[in-house]
C-alpha cells in the first residue's frame, strides 16, 4: 500500500522522493538510504540521501513561505490543518501499512498512532486560535516609582524555521506533534525523519501537501546524518529545533546549535513504585501495560519496578500470569510483542539481560530471541550493581527491585541519570502526594502506567505549548 493511490507521487521507481517547494522530488545526490524492515531484517524501502544544498534551499524556501504563512489570518491556518486531519484520518491504512513494516508496530496500534495524530492537529487548530488570539495589556503604576502613563501590550509572533526531528517509535504522532503547533503559530517546518519512520513520516508529510499548504511552508528532507545531520542542527537558517531521541544525540545538537531555542525529550528510566496497601491485581496490569506495550520501545514505559518486600512475591506473581498471556510474534499478525527496531537494539537487549544474570538475577521467564524478535522476560532481585538497574532497554525485559522502604525507593528514582514519568501505586492519597512530589521526574502517575497521551496534557518539557514556537512582542505606547 505504501506509495499506491493519492500517494504515488512520493515514490520514483522503488526510491521515495524528499519534499521541497511543494513539490516531490529526487535528490541530485544519485544515491538512497535502505530502510529495514525490523521483522525480517531486510531492505523494506529506500529514500532518498539529500545533499546539503539542498538542505540550503529547504531552508531557504521555508523563511521565504514563513513571511507569507505568518501574515495569514489564523483562522485560515486553523483551517488548513482541520483539512489536513480530515485526509490523515481517511488515509490512515496506507500510513499505517507503512509503520508496520518499518518500526515493526502491531497493526492496531499503527492505525492508532495515526487516527490520534489527525485528532491532535484538530485539537491543535482549535487550541491555537484561543491562546494566540488573547495579548496582555499592563499599566505602569504597579510597579514602584511610576505613574499611570505608559501601557504595554504583548502578543505572540512566530520564531520562524522550526527543525523537526522526530523518533523512530512514533514517527508520525512525534512529528505531528511538533509541525502543528509549529504550523498554526505561523512557523515553517523542516522535518528531518528517522531512517527507520521515514517513510512513513513521507506519506503523513502528503497529506499536508494535499491539504493546500503554501509551497516551500513544509520539508521533509531525508539523508545520512553524517552528511546532512549536524549541517541541518547548525544551520544559521534554522530558529528552533524540536528534537525527540536518545540522550547522547541530543546533547550533542544542544551543544552544536548555539543560541537558538530547543524542545528536547531525551528518553527516561521510569520508575514505577508499589506500596504494601496497593491493588496488586491494578498494578500487575499496569506493569504490563506501561512495560511491554510496543515491546518496551516507549520512552514513558515502566523501566523499572520498585516494590516493597512483604508484597513483592505477591506482585511478581500476577505480573508473570499476565505476562504469559501476551502474544509474540509479527506485527502483521498484532501480535503483542513484536521484533524491536534493529539488530543493534536486540544485540544492547541481551547484554543487559545477560549481566544481570551474570550477577545473580533471576529470570523469571526463559531467555529466547529469534532475530529481533524477544520473548519478554521478568527480571526478579535485581541490584544496583547490575546495569539493568539504570541503564534504559527499549525493549520487552523488566527489572524488579525489592525494597525496604519508601525512601528507598525515592532514592533510586531520583539516582538516575534521567526520569521522564514514573508511577505510584498506592491506596493512600496522601501518600502518593508526598511521593510524587519526592520524586525527581518530569510527571507522575498515580495508580496508573506512565504515558504521554492524552495528547493535549503537559509532557514535562515537551508540553503541548504553542509559546514553544513563539516570542512575545512588546508594543509600548509614548507618554
Amino acid at each position: 500500500m505504501a506509495g499506491k493511490g493519492v500517494f504515488k507521487e512520493i515514490l520514483d521507481g522503488d526510491v521515495f522522493k524528499y519534499y521541497v517547494d511543494g513539490e516531490w522530488r529526487r535528490s541530485c545526490s544519485g544515491q538512497f538510504i535502505n530502510v529495514q524492515n525490523p521483522s525480517t531484517r531486510k531492505p523494506m524501502f529506500r529514500v532518498q540521501a539529500c545533499t546539503q544544498d539542498e538542505v540550503n534551499r529547504c531552508i531557504d524556501s521555508a523563511k521565504a513561505a514563513q513571511k507569507i504563512w505568518a501574515r495569514t489570518p489564523l483562522w485560515k491556518r486553523a483551517e488548513a490543518l482541520h483539512r489536513c486531519a480530515a485526509i490523515m484520518k481517511e488515509q490512515k491504512a496506507p500510513i499505517a501499512d507503512c509503520l508496520v513494516k518499518e518500526v515493526a508496530k502491531a497493526l492496531k496500534d499503527a492505525v492508532v498512532e495515526v487516527v490520534r495524530s489527525g485528532d491532535l492537529l484538530s485539537y491543535t487548530a482549535e487550541e491555537g486560535i484561543r491562546i494566540l488570539s488573547e495579548g496582555k495589556f499592563l499599566v505602569s503604576d504597579p510597579f514602584p516609582g511610576n505613574e499611570r502613563n505608559k501601557y504595554c501590550l504583548s502578543s505572540k509572533i512566530p520564531l520562524g524555521v522550526i527543525l523537526a526531528i522526530p523518533p523512530f517509535n512514533y514517527p508520525v504522532n512525534l512529528a505531528v506533534s511538533k509541525m502543528g503547533p509549529a504550523l498554526i503559530a505561523g512557523n515553517a517546518v523542516v522535518l528531518k525523519p528517522p531512517t527507520q519512520g521515514a517513510v512513513s513520516c513521507l506519506h503523513m508529510v502528503h497529506t499536508f501537501h494535499l491539504a493546500g499548504f503554501p509551497k516551500g511552508l513544509i520539508s521533509a528532507v531525508t539523508g545520512k546524518g553524517a552528511d546532512i545531520g549536524d549541517f541541518l542542527t547548525m544551520h544559521p537558517g534554522i530558529n528552533c529545533i524540536s528534537f525527540t531521541g536518545g540522550c547522547e544525540t541530543g546533547i550533542a545538537i544542544s551543544k552544536k546549535a548555539g543560541m537558538i531555542p530547543l524542545q528536547m525529550e531525551l528518553g527516561g528510566k521510569d520508575s514505577c513504585i508499589i506500596l504494601e496497601d496497593a491493588d496488586l491485581e491494578l498494578a500487575a496490569t499496569n506493569i504490563i501495560k506501561g512495560g511491554f506495550s510496543y515491546s518496551g520501545q516507549r520512552c514513558t514505559a515502566v523501566k523499572v519496578v520498585l516494590a516493597m518486600e512483604c508484597i513483592a512475591d505477591q506482585l511478581v506473581c500476577k505480573v508473570n500470569a499476565k505476562l504469559a498471556k501476551l502474544t509474540i510474534g509479527m506485527p502483521e499478525d498484532d501480535c503483542d510483542i513484536t521484533p524491536v527496531i534493529s539488530e543493534t537494539s536486540a544485540n544492547f537487549i541481551e547484554g543487559l539481560v545477560h549481566d544481570a544474570r551474570h550477577k545473580g538475577a533471576r529470570l523469571h521467564q526463559e531467555w529466547r530471541r529469534e532475530g529481533n524478535l524477544i520473548w519478554p522476560i521478568l527480571i526478579d532481585h535485581v541490584r544496583p550493581d547490575m546495569r539493568i538497574a539504570w541503564e534504559e532497554p527499549f525493549g520487552p525485559i523488566l527489572p524488579v527491585i525489592r525494597i525496604k522502604t519508601v525512601e528507598e525507593g525515592i532514592h533510586h528514582c531520583n539516582a538516575n541519570n534521567f526520569a521522564l514519568q514514573g508511577c505510584i501505586f498506592t491506596r493512600s492519597f496522601d501518600k502518593a502526594i508526598m511521593i510524587s512530589d519526592a520524586m525527581e521526574s518530569g510527571t507522575i502517575q498515580i495508580n496508573s502506567a506512565p504515558g504521554r497521551g492524552p495528547d493535549h496534557f503537559p509532557f514535562q518539557v515537551k508540553n503541548f505549548q504553542f509559546t514553544i514556537f513563539t516570542s512575545n512582542k512588546v508594543s509600548k505606547s509614548l507618554r
